[in-house]
């Protein structure tokens, strides 16, 4: 049997029972959940990096907003705060739309 030793969606486990496998797991307390959060995240922007076409990159990226929004909640907000912030960032230093990539500072 494959061991895995990682954080997976809710639904993982039903998913693999309704193939007719069996699967161990085990729910994690607080400490450990965040710390497999981080490297569910690091998982997943790997992946992310590794995406070869549109299609791909975007299922990566929806699955790193998944991971971003369970770390939030970790953090004590929600995701309407969390995106709260986002906004707020983004009005007061902008965003990334204008691709400006700063070389230098005298």
């Amino acid at each position: 049997m494959p061991t895995y030793n990682k954080l997976v969606r809710d639904l993982i486990p039903n998913i693999i029972q309704s193939q007719g496998k069996r699967c161990k797991t085990l729910i994690l307390d607080q400490k450990t959940y965040k710390s497999a959060l981080r490297a569910k995240l690091e998982e997943e922007h790997r992946e992310y990096q590794e995406a070869e076409t549109d299609v791909l990159a975007n299922e990566e990226l929806a699955d790193l907003l998944e991971v971003i929004y369970a770390l939030a909640s970790v953090h004590g907000i929600s995701e309407e705060e969390l995106n709260k912030i986002r906004k707020e960032k983004a009005d007061q230093r902008g965003a990334f739309k204008e691709k400006i990539f700063l070389v230098e500072v005298d």
